[in-house]
């Protein structure tokens, strides 16, 4: 054990050699398919939707409210339930955190990538599966988030130096790619009034801002990762 322990804690603390410029460039390209390509992108929006709960729990926990479980549906939808006042700061840091959360992820993941750190992406990542797994509260986002956890153990324990720089990247870049996505299909759904209860209509009754200025903001934030990340894995 104490063996295994020290191998994880190399892994997180010591730095990797850079990737070869074809390896960055390949998980960019399939990163960008995965987020344009309907069928991959209803496979990928599982792992947003993820990131988007996790980021709303982690939002609540920081805020002093108390977590009472998260759910992931098969549609790729998820509710994040948490108890505190209904209104204040909070409130709104919970709400706000959901669109910009995996944008967020992707940022952080970039900068350790920059610094070449990749196992420490993959090992961290794990970290937070399992943290999640834990607030599950349904079948199906338990085996999500159960199937994201094992493939990113067994990478990050078995997989090849070349394989795992490749899956840190894979996961940064898509992270920073598929951000804004969620953003523009929610505007579209807000346009049909079929997103009442979104987090930007949420954020909206709890500021009395529009929720068209908290989408913007939700874009301009996601945006505004995917530049400076893009700009730190190309360079890295």
């Amino acid at each position: 054990m104490s063996d295994a322990i020290d191998r994880i804690w190399g892994d997180v603390t010591g730095t990797q050699p850079a990737p070869a410029d074809d390896v960055v460039l390949l998980a960019l390209v399939v990163a960008l398919a995965v987020v344009l390509v309907p069928p991959l992108w209803r496979i990928g929006r599982h792992l947003v939707t993820i990131a988007h709960e996790g980021a709303h729990g982690v939002a609540a926990l920081l805020s002093g409210r108390r977590l009472a479980g998260i759910r992931l549906h098969s549609d790729t939808s998820g509710l994040t339930v948490s108890r505190g006042r209904p209104r204040g700061p909070g409130m709104v840091a919970t709400a706000f955190a959901g669109y910009v959360g995996p944008s967020l992820l992707g940022l952080g993941a970039a900068y350790l990538l920059s610094r070449h750190h990749a196992l420490a992406v993959l090992w961290l990542a794990l970290v937070l599966l399992t943290l999640l797994l834990v607030q599950i509260r349904n079948f199906f986002g338990l085996w999500a988030v159960l199937v994201a956890g094992v493939a990113v153990a067994v990478v990050s324990w078995w997989g090849s130096g070349q394989q795992q720089s490749l899956a840190a990247y894979l996961m940064t870049w898509f992270l920073l790619l598929a951000g804004p996505r969620p953003v523009l299909e929610l505007q579209q759904l807000r346009r049909r009034g079929r997103a009442r209860d979104s987090d930007a209509d949420v954020l909206a009754r709890l500021t009395r801002v529009p929720g068209l200025v908290w989408v913007a903001v939700f874009l301009l934030v996601t945006l505004g990762c995917l530049a400076i990340g893009g700009r730190w894995l190309l360079a890295a």
